[in-house]
């Protein structure tokens, strides 16, 4: 899925690490002067999904094919960046192609690594990082209302876009992100949303990052920014960039004894994999066969036959039915024969609304 998530921030905070540490790859260059990153990094990330283990525990596959989702290194923003400052309206078009917005911020004090300022300010960091994409939006909205306000004279379908539109203008003139907007069921609202693509109108992420002393236990700068992501109602995760990158070398064993003597059960880029997955309103339903067990990403709402479209295209255009085992029953009755001999598969037709985690086997005839 043509999906990307943007990791953002201020120079130097530590996105170039965490998208090192993200792909295990060294493709970033992490130095330690802004602007290190220009032409946007991007990656496919496979998504953590012990689901997956335990699927493949029973069928014995030969092979086990995560769900994927594509990050994208973004060069740092400064204060300016809606004007053009620091290469920024290059930046802010690369975070408009994207679907979701990872926000780094950076948690620790490190004399050895300049910062835009004297010092650390989450608060200060954040705001002039969301300001700059309010001013960015703010910019583009009222361009449309100028085209608005000569096309709403041949058609009156277009009145209630303006109207949306002007409350929006109002919305970021106060501070407020698109993504507030009251009524965002509104057909008008989407609509504009679909076409804009506005910078405060993403899903967000905050991340944390933090040094290896804090992973545990919260500094300040780190309940910062869990307070405004919780004001925001954002996504927040802590993490340690440089360790995760340090880790990102190791085999699967040797992470997992180092975690272990952490304290630590799931790595914060883990979770950003997972919680970024969830910001595009995706979910994964799984193919489970002696060949591969595999998870396919659908969007959230998706019914029985575009969710066999993914697998190939024949099968949505053929779709005849949807052999379907949720997860927990799959794994609790130790496969597909057991199911169907317990009467617990279920037989879907076009209708069906694809659920997180189904286990599913599609019947078609083209």
């Amino acid at each position: 899925m043509a999906l990307g998530i943007g990791i953002v921030g201020l120079p130097n905070v530590g996105k170039s690490t965490t998208f090192n540490a993200l792909t295990k790859t060294q493709n970033a260059e992490a130095a330690n002067y802004p602007f290190c990153t220009i032409e946007p990094n991007k990656a496919i990330v496979p998504v953590p999904d012990p689901r997956l283990d335990k699927l493949a525990e029973l069928v014995k596959p030969e092979r086990v094919i995560h769900a994927t989702v594509e990050f994208i290194d973004i060069a740092g923003l400064v204060k300016g960046a809606s004007r053009g400052e620091g290469l920024g309206n290059q930046f802010l078009a690369n975070i408009r192609e994207t679907a979701a917005i990872v926000h780094v911020v950076r948690c620790f004090d490190d004399d050895n690594v300049v910062h835009v300022s004297a010092k650390p300010d989450p608060r200060s960091d954040i705001e002039v990082i969301n300001t700059e994409l309010m001013l960015a939006d703010l910019q583009q909205l009222e361009r449309k209302l100028e085209r608005l306000a000569r096309e709403v004279k041949g058609d009156k379908r277009l009145v209630a876009v303006q109207e949306v539109a002007l409350t929006l203008k109002e919305q970021l003139e106060r501070g407020i992100p698109v993504s507030a907007y009251p009524d965002p069921e509104n057909e008008a609202y989407k609509a504009l949303l679909k076409e804009m693509r506005f910078l405060t109108g993403k899903k967000v992420i905050y991340v944390a990052n933090v040094d290896e002393d804090h992973l545990l236990e919260d500094n300040d700068y780190v309940k910062t920014v869990r307070e405004i992501a919780e004001a925001h109602n954002a996504e927040f995760v802590k993490l340690c960039a440089k360790l995760e990158q340090d880790m990102a070398g190791l085999s699967d064993e040797e992470r997992r004894e180092y975690l272990e003597a952490l304290g630590v059960h799931e790595t914060g880029l883990e979770q950003v994999i997972r919680k970024g997955y969830h910001a595009l309103g995706l979910i994964s339903f799984f193919t489970a066969g002696p060949k591969e067990v595999r998870a396919w990403t659908v969007r959230r709402g998706a019914k029985a036959p575009e969710a066999a479209g993914v697998i190939h295209t024949d099968f949505e255009r053929g779709f005849i039915r949807a052999e379907v085992i949720p997860y927990e029953t799959y794994i609790r009755l130790g496969g597909e024969a057991a199911a169907k001999a317990a009467g617990e598969m279920r037989i879907e037709g076009r209708e069906y609304v694809v659920q997180d985690g189904d286990v599913i086997h599609f019947r078609f005839n083209v």
